[in-house]
């Protein structure tokens, strides 16, 4: 635990990661490059995304309609180049209905200067499927069924 205190000190790319993404709605997405490679490969459920300029793109239209997405970061293990960051996105959107969305999720980067791989993890049962009104009803059903 202490080692991870101290990394997480004394580690300007991850710092300077995590104060990028903690409100997505005040993040100047040109400014990318002072985080990731050039050769920035980005993975979530739904999509991959190679190289810095297809990063930005994507980031910026995903972030386009939000009303609120901020970043709680609840814990992380890092080594000298590769870190995992516990979070959970609170995030609104007018097309979601007019509650805040609470989604929990990780973080894998691998780093040297600057991020070169970035991976997030993250339930999009509960960010999405079950906030839409039909495929909503049928995921919470879904789910009740597979409960204990």
């Amino acid at each position: 635990m202490f080692k991870e205190t101290i990394n997480h000190m004394i580690n300007p790319v991850l710092d300077r990661f995590k104060d990028n993404f903690k409100d997505l709605t005040k993040t100047d997405w040109s400014q990318l490059d002072k985080i990731y490679a050039d050769n920035i490969l980005f993975k979530d459920p739904v999509h991959e995304v190679n190289g810095l300029v297809a990063v930005e793109d994507y980031f910026s239209n995903m972030s386009a309609g939000l009303i609120e997405c901020r970043f709680e970061y609840l814990d992380q293990v890092t080594s000298d180049s590769t870190a995992y960051l516990k979070w959970v996105m609170h995030f609104k959107h007018p097309r979601l209905g007019k509650d805040v969305i609470d989604v929990r999720g990780v973080t894998h980067v691998c780093f040297n200067e600057k991020i070169e791989y970035h991976e997030d993890f993250y339930d999009m049962g509960a960010m999405l499927y079950e906030k839409v009104p039909i495929v909503g009803v049928i995921t919470r059903w879904l789910k009740s069924r597979l409960e204990y």
